[in-house]
């Protein structure tokens, strides 16, 4: 049965580099019993902050990026290279420097196909879907859709939404792994996403939340709210859910 834990981080700063001390143990943890080690990356300002400070750590030496594969929750359907991409992103604060002075294999990191018409390109969000569930169905789980990915990391937007399943989307009932997303009520309004079935295979799910204006929503998913109004509250991994919250996410508790 799973379990869920909150915990609450004074401010926004401690949370992100509590969240990467948090990640690379449990990815240490991990390849003591098993590899490769599947971890999913979410976008979001303390996504980023969370993998920049995965890339100050110290702990990161330590781990065997070789055995690690990269994934992510959703992707903006942005040329390849716009900044608004979570992949750039993550590159910028961490993926790049794995990959240049850690060991990490190219062949390991497993982005979304970008809008265009071009080599490795999409030109529709339901191609760029179908083409990252055929590569997520490559590497699962015998019987599964995707790996067991062994941490899925995800953000939550003030309005509730994780990944790119925001509230009263069509996108929330999408079946298979991977669903592309139009009409988005955050910029960009096309986007591609991991399904909640894609999502509630992962052994450990972490939402991590930061910000007074995420408080309701946070409050709302802890206390078992519709998921038309509050998807986050599928936000729940086989064994283990976390809330990662700073003080401020947290007020709303009571």
């Amino acid at each position: 049965m799973s379990t869920r834990l909150v915990v609450v981080h004074p401010d926004a700063t401690v949370l992100a580099e509590a969240a990467a001390a948090r990640l690379l143990t449990r990815v240490l943890d991990v390849q003591s019993l098993r590899s490769p080690v599947h971890l999913v990356l979410t976008g979001g300002t303390v996504g980023i902050k969370t993998l920049a400070a995965v890339a100050a750590s110290p702990l990161r030496d330590a781990v065997d990026w070789s055995g690690v594969h990269l994934w992510w929750g959703d992707e903006r359907f942005l040329p390849s290279g716009d900044p608004e991409r979570n992949e750039t992103q993550a590159r910028a604060a961490l993926v790049d420097d794995l990959v240049r002075s850690s060991g990490l294999p190219t062949a390991n990191v497993h982005a979304v196909a970008p809008s265009g018409e071009g080599p490795g390109e999409a030109a529709t969000p339901e191609e760029a879907a179908a083409a990252y569930a055929a590569e997520l169905s490559a590497f699962a789980s015998p019987g599964g859709q995707v790996p067991s990915f062994d941490v899925l990391l995800l953000g939550m937007g003030p309005d509730g939404h994780v990944a790119s399943l925001f509230p009263d989307h069509a996108a929330l009932a999408a079946v298979g792994a991977v669903v592309g997303v139009h009409g988005s009520p955050k910029p960009p309004a096309e986007r591609v996403s991991l399904t909640f079935a894609a999502i509630g295979s992962a052994r450990e799910v972490w939402v991590v939340a930061a910000g007074a204006e995420k408080a309701a929503k946070a409050a709302a998913a802890l206390s078992d709210g519709p998921v038309t109004e509050v998807p986050a509250v599928r936000a729940v991994g086989h064994d283990r859910t976390l809330w990662l919250l700073d003080a401020a996410a947290a007020s709303g508790r009571g």
